[in-house]
């Protein structure tokens, strides 16, 4: 008799029409359940161990990261970021463009701090939910992400710090704030801090051609609904690590990281309650409404409830459909990835596809019915 967690996969290649997809769960007893169906590629099976771009999952690594940093005093959670990155000792806020088409911008009044990077209240933005982002980096012909100095002092947040909520580029900032007072890269932190201690051999910014030959095809869906396999660029060098979104992975070397996070063992007592506790006070999550349709699907998060964000997570304020409990933590990739740790009840989960655009209906309501099936068998 197949699994009903399979069933729920099995039924779910269906209604996504992707050719394979891949999740786990667990308690902090262990492994739950760790299933793959259909195909990482023609004629290759998924597996768990099928390697994906799981782009803002990567933003709870460099969470943990820099919050070790914090415990070791190297970085602190409110004083000005600027001590750390001079180049935005005066950020620009940009408020609207004039008639010229030109921005209209005015040096922000408060300072950034790490804690509002980690809790996306600093100011800044994607281009792909914000149009009038998006045409300032077109129009300047600038990379989505600032890959240096220079070109993180002329990004411009959009609101004054600490006042609102918008999901952006913060992790990134966050990254190189660690890379500054640490003497390390990313990559090298990452290693030491979290993938070499938990024996998450497979996450890496820069993929080895081994793990190249178990990599997931990824897809995109037209507004027709029609699938096409996409061709993915695999860097060989990364002279910027994105710790935002530029690591990739495989569903059970994540699942050792949520465990991890799941079992408290991951930070300290106090450091690990800090994070785990909402930090946006009044300022709730936001609708992401796409400026990109082929990039992503509008996203609002459990619209009948407040939404919150701790320091590098989403926060659900009461219990889901699903059954996640108030509080839970949780996030997700561009490409249709998607994890939740409910430490309430002890459970965790990841669920993989390799689609855009994000927040794929269709996959979140697969990712929603794998979730709820795992409540359900814990009876």
């Amino acid at each position: 008799m197949l699994n009903p967690l399979d069933a729920v996969l099995t039924k779910a290649l269906a209604t996504t029409g992707l050719p394979g997809l891949a999740a786990m769960a667990a308690t902090r007893d262990g492994i739950i359940h760790a299933g793959a169906v259909g195909e990482r590629a023609p004629g290759q099976p998924m597996t768990t161990d099928s390697v994906a771009r799981i782009a803002s999952m990567t933003k709870a690594v460099t969470t943990i990261v820099a919050l070790r940093l914090v415990e070791r005093g190297l970085l602190t959670l409110d004083d000005p970021i600027c001590d750390v990155l001079p180049e935005l000792v005066e950020p620009m806020v940009l408020e609207r463009f004039g008639i010229d088409g030109n921005p209209i911008m005015h040096k922000a009044t408060n300072p950034i701090t790490l804690r509002q990077l980690l809790t996306h209240t600093a100011g800044f933005g994607y281009g792909r939910w914000n149009q009038p982002l998006l045409h300032l980096e077109t129009a300047r012909k600038t990379p989505r992400i600032p890959t240096n100095s220079e070109e993180l002092r002329n990004t411009p947040i959009l609101f004054e710090p600490g006042t609102k909520w918008n999901y952006g580029i913060n992790t990134d900032v966050v990254g190189r704030a660690c890379e500054v007072v640490s003497g390390r890269g990313l990559d090298v932190l990452v290693a030491d801090e979290i993938t070499g201690p938990l024996g998450m051999a497979d996450t890496k910014f820069i993929t080895t051609p081994e793990m190249e030959a178990r990599r997931i095809t990824q897809y995109q869906r037209s507004s027709a609904n029609v699938l096409t396999a996409s061709k993915v660029s695999v860097p060989t060098t990364m002279p910027f690590m994105c710790g935002g979104g530029g690591l990739h992975s495989t569903p059970s070397d994540y699942m050792k990281f949520v465990q991890a996070i799941l079992a408290g063992t991951i930070l300290g007592p106090e450091m690990f309650a800090e994070m785990t506790k909402p930090q946006t006070g009044e300022l709730n999550m936001l609708p992401m409404i796409t400026a990109v349709p082929a990039e992503s699907c509008d996203l609002h998060v459990y619209p009948e409830m407040d939404v919150k964000w701790s320091l590098g997570f989403m926060m659900n304020m009461e219990q889901t459909e699903e059954g996640r409990s108030a509080g839970s933590l949780a996030w997700a990739g561009l490409c249709n990835t998607y994890y939740w740790i409910d430490l309430k009840r002890g459970v965790t989960g990841v669920f993989f596809a390799q689609l855009l655009p994000f927040a794929d209906p269709a996959t979140l309501q697969a990712f929603a019915a794998y979730e709820a099936a795992v409540y359900r068998s814990l009876g």
